[in-house]
């Protein structure tokens, strides 16, 4: 699970806006892993990271 951390329109999902807090990506939408790793990371055309990973905690 993935939540956007800098707000952005996502081509891939027919201009769907996310903003900062929103999780990534929306319900009934996929994404592919590279499509992650260039939204998690600075190796995208802005240069900026959009979604971070969310990691549940361990249930006990």
């Amino acid at each position: 699970m993935y939540k956007v951390v800098s707000r952005f329109k996502e081509t891939n999902h027919d201009g769907h806006v996310y903003e900062v807090g929103d999780l990534y990506p929306k319900d009934g939408a996929k994404a592919t892993k590279a499509r992650l790793e260039e939204l998690s990371s600075t190796k995208n055309k802005i240069g900026k990271v959009f979604i971070e990973e969310v990691k549940e905690k361990d249930k006990e």
